[in-house]
């Protein structure tokens, strides 16, 4: 009987952007072994697209392996984990349903999986980060957006078509804020995103002249300007955290009753606000549980690092069994 040395078994992970994707060969502890990146948007078609990637990727794999890769996981807009497509992804320079997977195998002669960057976030918390030995959490992803990976069982929720567990689109305010891309009005994501909270700040910096963020001129305000003012002591900062996260911890209420998770982990920049936002978060999410879901349910910021959780997310989906 043969032994297999797992260590020195390599998986590619990618992370695809709308305008940046990176990559990175990635052991099974986690450890990135060589990282790097190119422009999305510089490329008319997949095809060539593809090409730069093998360009930039296999003299790596050549470098950093002995045996080639184990396989390649994707991460990417609007992907779907069972066709291996890239369906109408609308921050990508391609239009249409593009069957990624097949060309990354045909160029790379290397099994591939795909999913969205939510969900491979959440396969890269569960294999390498604070979800490790955890069974059954939900990914919620802070950023530009609001993105979730859901797992039950040890599994990833995909549902039918590949596309479930879109958490950040769910309506926590019906006939509230209209969304600037979909324009669905009440979204969670129009609330508690990056833009969300520059969308509420604004708001509030008008009706208080006196608050800090009216330092600010009006294209400098973001998260990161009210989290700098919120720490000053700036009341109406922290209310717009407070209110951020009120309509966060609502939002996970209704998730935690769906699926009665372990814990909810969050991820993203947003989450560098820490207890400004933790703190209302969890107190909102509670207040509307169920008694019989109540205290159970821990909310964890994620041990990724930010910079790389994607690359890692990505090449997760290669171990994924």
């Amino acid at each position: 009987m043969s032994v297999v040395d797992l260590s020195k078994q390599v998986a590619l992970g990618i992370d695809i952007g709308g305008t940046n994707t990176k990559f990175g060969l990635v052991n099974h502890r986690g450890q990135i072994l060589t990282k790097g990146s190119l422009s999305t948007d510089q490329y008319g078609t997949p095809e060539e697209f593809v090409d730069a990637l093998y360009s930039e990727i296999q003299p790596l794999i050549e470098e950093f392996s002995d045996s080639g890769i184990e396989g390649i996981g994707v991460g990417a807009p609007n992907a779907n984990y069972y066709r291996g497509t890239i369906e109408l992804a609308p921050n990508l320079p391609w239009k249409g349903v593009i069957s990624f997977a097949d060309l990354m195998t045909a160029k790379f002669n290397s099994p591939c999986k795909m999913t969205n960057d939510a969900n491979a976030a959440a396969l890269g918390e569960m294999m390498y980060g604070a979800a490790r030995g955890m069974r059954d959490f939900i990914m919620i992803t802070l950023g530009t957006g609001v993105g979730s990976g859901i797992v039950s069982g040890g599994h990833l929720i995909y549902g039918s078509d590949g596309f479930a567990g879109e958490l950040g689109h769910t309506i926590v305010k019906p006939g509230g804020r209209k969304h600037w891309s979909t324009g669905s009005e009440g979204s969670l994501e129009s609330y508690a995103s990056a833009t969300g909270i520059a969308i509420t700040a604004k708001k509030m910096r008008a009706e208080f002249p006196e608050s800090m963020l009216n330092q600010y001129p009006e294209e400098s305000i973001n998260s990161k300007t009210v989290h700098e003012c919120a720490l000053k002591g700036d009341p109406v900062a922290v209310e717009v955290f407070r209110y951020t996260g009120q309509k966060l911890g609502e939002a996970l209420a209704n998730f935690v009753m769906f699926s009665s998770p372990q814990a909810i982990l969050l991820f993203g920049g947003v989450i560098k606000a820490g207890d400004f936002i933790l703190k209302p978060a969890k107190l909102h999410m509670e207040r509307n549980l169920l008694p019989i879901f109540r205290n159970k349910v821990r909310l964890v910021f994620s041990e990724l690092d930010e910079a790389d959780a994607a690359i890692l997310g990505a090449s997760a989906l290669v171990w994924e069994k």
